[in-house]
């Protein structure tokens, strides 16, 4: 299989986890765990092409800076919210959800764009 068939397989398998068993910790846990490496994959490949000078000429450090913190912060939101999970393992999913909500539409909210910025 190809990597991305891998990825796509692991992510399958995962979802299904959680999704069977929503109540179990150790299911978000193994949920969480896939974000943290994904999210440590970005930042290295990121922090790589910036050092090794593959990232478009012309582009301010300030951003290159920005997209950093964006990683960093939303994993920080994402640990935030798997340890929610000894609250309540439904918070820590909506948390999680809602996270992942944010990067992906990037609604403006005042407090985590103050984090971010």
């Amino acid at each position: 299989m190809k990597s991305g068939q891998d990825k796509k397989a692991l992510d399958d398998l995962e979802k299904k986890l959680l999704a069977e068993f929503i109540t179990f910790r150790a299911a978000l846990v193994v949920y969480w765990f896939n974000l943290l490496v994904l999210g440590a994959a970005l930042y290295a490949t990121w922090h790589y092409a910036g050092r090794a000078g593959l990232v478009k000429e012309g582009v301010p450090p300030e951003i290159f800076l920005a997209i950093e913190r964006r990683i960093a912060v939303a994993q920080g939101l994402y640990a935030f919210g798997a340890a929610l999970c000894l609250i309540n393992t439904a918070w820590s999913i909506g948390f999680i959800v809602l996270v992942q909500l944010n990067y992906a539409i990037a609604p403006r909210i005042r407090f985590l764009a103050r984090l971010t910025s």
